[in-house]
């Protein structure tokens, strides 16, 4: 029987864990936290429960795949429930803007700022579905792992067709004029990590993905979908260690021949690494196994980390007739916080703001009456200069005084519940470089279509995760992981 040690229990590595332990294969899961789920997990402050990480989950038939590439229906193990009313869009002049499949409703709600742009919506996401549609063909589903991969004809004719070198603002433009458009649809850059002055145009496939093919909550909370993969693997004969941390993947020759952690070696005929390509080449191979590109010790600094974020969480005694499942408040000028993320490298002084009130969808996710709300502004990366245990506390009270401005009256008063989650801690927890949330940027073409390779030079090393193909995001590393178990399995 063929062993795989896989360090890291994120959906990612759970994914893989799944697929290659149907396949017969001997698996183990080494993660370093208390639970597994990465970025994602479940977190209890009295009777208030939240997920702190992944809130909007998206392409459901990514992780359908991972269930039933073993074998399982996908609903004995994780329900999913469509959000009808979809993303909630609040702007500082009171106008408000719901994205969700009833379009007509959508122009209307445009129309009241800007009829122009309301005319230019549908044409808008029929250009979004293309795009979609291309991704979906042709680079979402499949790795990348040769040059024979990356050079296949029909490949490289859909590259030029969601023309690499067009930032997603410039396409914005091309449709809408108005502030408040640019600002609804540029914010999906971030969905990724990115900046969408910077980003590629690819990324206005993510109103479609959204709008059109939906939203969902899970029940139970988003962490449910870590609990039905880790079942899943428990069923499969998974075994799994949490509170175990990887101190160096070990080479005998050219090839990857195992784990060390602190009690055990794992010995394996296949390492998949569940963390950020960067932190795992840094910390767990020596440095005479790296890639040569990765010896030196700045050698990483040419790749650019993607956002972080500072999260809030707050249970609060009331309930707030503005929000719904997903809410974005906007800032009085958009686009101010990509300066300060990526430039000053400071939390960002006028941020959109996200909510999710996942109690909105399911009762029992706070004492009756009361909210818990997930509160996420985009942050930094990690820097020295930056010390998140030194401003934390007030950047935590600032937000909440500017959702209080936005219409969420006496939030501060009202919360009888809170714990904040910094970048800092982030990394700590996950080993995330820098504390990036989705791994590296797609703040250019290089980082979006050609991302580190899901193969290590090293023979028997593989990557899963928002670092590599196919990038960041929940599905896509639900996807990473399934597509690098086959590969594994066929060669």
């Amino acid at each position: 029987m063929k062993r795989a040690v896989i360090i890291g229990g994120g959906i990612g590595g759970l994914s893989a864990a799944v697929r290659l332990a149907a396949a017969g294969w001997s698996v183990t899961i080494l993660e370093q936290q208390k639970t597994l789920g990465g970025k994602l997990q479940k977190i209890q402050l009295d009777e208030f429960s939240f997920d702190r990480g992944p809130s909007t989950i998206t392409m459901r038939h990514a992780f359908q795949s991972v269930f039933a590439a073993a074998g399982r229906q996908m609903e004995d193990y994780v329900e999913f429930v469509p959000i009808k009313e979809g993303t909630r869009n609040v702007f500082p002049d009171g106008s408000i803007v719901d994205v969700n499949a009833d379009l007509a409703f959508m122009e209307e709600q445009i129309a009241a700022f800007s009829y122009k742009d309301s005319r230019a919506l549908r044409p808008f996401m029929r250009e979004s579905e293309r795009l979609y549609r291309l991704a979906d063909n042709y680079f979402m589903n499949r790795l990348l792992l040769s040059w024979r991969d990356k050079t296949n004809p029909l490949l490289l004719k859909a590259l030029l067709q969601v023309r690499p070198l067009l930032t997603l603002d410039r396409l914005l433009r091309r449709y809408f004029t108005h502030p408040h458009t640019l600002a609804l649809f540029g914010r999906y850059a971030t969905y990724v990590g990115s900046d969408p002055r910077r980003a590629p145009s690819i990324f206005a496939m993510l109103p479609y993905l959204e709008a059109v093919l939906g939203v969902y909550s899970v029940k139970g909370g988003t962490y449910s979908i870590v609990d039905g993969l880790r079942r899943l693997a428990e069923e499969l004969g998974v075994h799994i260690h949490t509170m175990t941390r990887a101190k160096r993947i070990i080479v005998s020759g050219d090839r990857a021949s195992g784990v060390e952690t602190e009690n055990a070696i794992h010995h394996a005929d296949i390492v998949v690494a569940n963390g950020d390509v960067l932190s795992i080449t840094q910390e767990l191979l020596d440095n005479r196994y790296r890639p040569s590109a990765f010896r030196q010790e700045q050698a990483v600094d040419k790749y650019e980390p993607s956002l972080s974020g500072f999260v809030l969480l707050a249970g609060t005694k009331r309930q707030y007739d503005l929000l719904r499942h997903h809410t974005v408040f906007y800032p009085d000028e958009y686009g101010s916080e990509f300066e300060d993320i990526f430039v000053r490298k400071r939390p960002p002084r006028e941020p959109a703001i996200y909510v999710c009130w996942s109690g909105r969808t399911e009762a029992g996710m706070a004492p009756e009456g009361g909210s818990n709300l997930f509160i996420l502004v985009n942050a930094p990366y990690c820097t020295e200069e930056l010390q998140w245990n030194e401003v934390g506390e007030a950047y935590a009270g600032r937000t909440a005084e500017q959702l209080e401005r936005r219409g969420l009256h006496g939030l501060s008063k009202d919360m009888i519940a809170s714990s904040r989650y910094t970048p800092e801690q982030l990394r700590k927890d996950t080993s995330a470089y820098r504390g990036a949330i989705y791994g590296i940027s797609s703040n250019s073409p290089s980082q979006t279509f050609a991302r580190p390779s899901n193969r290590s030079h090293l023979k028997g090393l593989w990557f899963v995760g928002g670092t590599t193909h196919p990038g960041g995001g929940t599905p896509l590393v639900a996807l990473s992981g399934r597509l690098v178990a086959e590969a594994i399995l066929n060669s």
